[in-house]
């Protein structure tokens, strides 16, 4: 495996664990961008985030404290400690399947053979029956933008030791709003800068509505339609930005958070059939295999959704794959997607305008958190679920699409929604699922019920 992350760890002790001699190379820390710039340290953020929302509401609750300071000092060593944990976690799983490690860049070449470039200067030649690409992505860039000082990509913006009293973020998709969203719980002015018409392009209208309106609650500028045009930095160590017609923002940080590119820069490829297009993802068929007999490629490396569970997925679908057990592929179209802001959003299957785009006949059903006892409770009542099931000929609602969500944990609500829509279930089935009271989780219960023609508090 060259690559280290969810892809490529993943598929070394998924591999090993099925008896297969495993080496892996990575060249930096094992556990790739998600653990150690990526999911968990951003998530590890949004937690100090939430904890500040909640104490400076604690009065609500009849606690009385004095208004939340932040060390953001300690914010770091305790997202340090949490990753640097996870890290000789995946080490010693490593070791203890007998996953042999290179700490290194590795370059396929002809007949499955890899070159490792090691860290310490010496180099290594290793071949395998079969090798897997996960090399993962890096952060996309934007002209006149470069690294350093007030702007960072997510890579940076990890290593701030303060919160910025004025933050612009670049881009309204998923880590945009996650950043976004932290930072505005901490107490930034925050603006966000988005090419086009809405933020969260691709999500279901009515949910992206609700992180809209919740953003704005934060005081969350929110500018649509604009272009980036540049930035000149200010003696007092932030920059003005430049943006759509003649406008500027002054501000103390800029966050650049445009996607994230597959990394194939150092994977050599030469006298391999492996193809690589245009941009720079690796040509992989369903089962992850590229041109090359008996190399795959998962992960980022390639166009499936950027998700590390994805990543994960793909993982075993090749292992399982040159093991000859036949998988079947991986429906990319059922994926659970989870956006950590606040308010949380996850969904599996299309949303309503997806579904109607597709050519399907649906019938729509979404009530709100605000009538859920549990969110009452924990004072978080924004949100909704929303759920698309196909249309019966005689009009009633059949097997369930898509199940949509926005709300209070709803990242942690969402495995019984995805089941669902995996297993093609339908309406009539789910409603004789008896759901816990009080919980966040019963107001799925009662908005499938509600398809049934027939309700109780939804």
């Amino acid at each position: 495996m060259i690559g280290g992350g969810p892809g490529g760890y993943g598929a070394a002790l998924y591999a090993a664990s099925a008896g297969v001699n495993v080496a892996l190379v990575e060249r930096d820390a094992l556990g790739g961008t998600c653990l150690n710039r990526g999911c968990i340290p951003a998530k590890a953020f949004l937690e100090t985030a939430s904890v500040h929302r909640h104490v400076a509401h604690a009065a609500e609750f009849g606690i009385n404290a004095s208004a939340p300071t932040v060390d953001f000092a300690v914010t770091q060593a305790r997202k340090r400690k949490i990753v640097d944990g996870l890290v000789k976690g995946i080490g010693g799983l490593c070791k203890s399947r007998k996953v042999t490690v290179f700490n290194g860049t590795g370059s396929l070449g002809a007949n499955r053979t890899v070159t490792v470039s090691m860290n310490d200067g010496s180099s290594a030649v290793i071949q395998g029956a079969n090798v897997i690409l996960a090399a993962g992505s890096v952060p996309r860039t934007i002209p006149g933008f470069d690294r350093g000082g007030p702007i960072m990509t997510s890579d940076e913006v990890l290593d701030l030791d303060h919160v910025p009293a004025r933050v612009v973020v670049i881009g309204g998709g998923a880590i945009g709003c996650e950043f976004a969203s932290t930072f505005a719980d901490l107490g930034s002015k925050v603006t966000i800068l988005e090419g086009l018409p809405k933020i969260l392009p691709g999500l279901d209208t009515d949910v992206a509505n609700v992180v809209v309106k919740s953003f704005k609650k934060k005081n969350i500028d929110i500018r649509t339609g604009v272009m980036v045009k540049g930035h000149t930095p200010n003696a007092s160590g932030g920059t003005v930005v430049s943006f759509g017609d003649g406008e500027q923002l002054e501000v103390d940080a800029v966050v650049v958070s445009v996607g994230r590119r597959p990394f194939a820069d150092l994977l050599g490829l030469q006298g391999t059939a492996v193809k690589v297009t245009e941009r720079g993802f690796v040509e992989v068929d369903a089962w992850c295999r590229t041109g090359e007999p008996g190399v795959y490629a998962i992960g980022d490396l390639v166009n499936t959704p950027q998700l590390a569970h994805v990543g994960y997925a793909e993982a075993i679908l090749a292992v399982k794959h040159m093991l000859g057990e036949g998988p079947a592929p991986i429906a990319y179209d059922r994926v659970p997607w989870a956006i950590y802001c606040h308010p949380e959003v996850a969904w599996a299957g299309p949303g309503e305008d997806a579904a109607k785009e597709q050519g399907l006949d649906v019938v729509v059903a979404k009530h709100q958190f605000r009538g859920n006892s549990r969110a009452q409770i924990l004072g978080e009542i924004d949100g909704l679920v929303k759920i698309v099931a196909k249309r019966n000929a005689d009009g009633s609602a059949g097997q369930v699409l898509g199940v949509h969500m926005v709300g209070p944990w709803v990242t942690e609500q969402l495995s019984g929604g995805y089941l669902a829509v995996n297993w093609e279930a339908t309406v009539d089935e789910i409603a004789e699922f008896v759901q816990p009271h009080p919980s966040l989780s019963e107001l799925f219960g009662e908005t499938v019920l509600s398809l049934t023609g027939r309700s109780l508090n939804a």
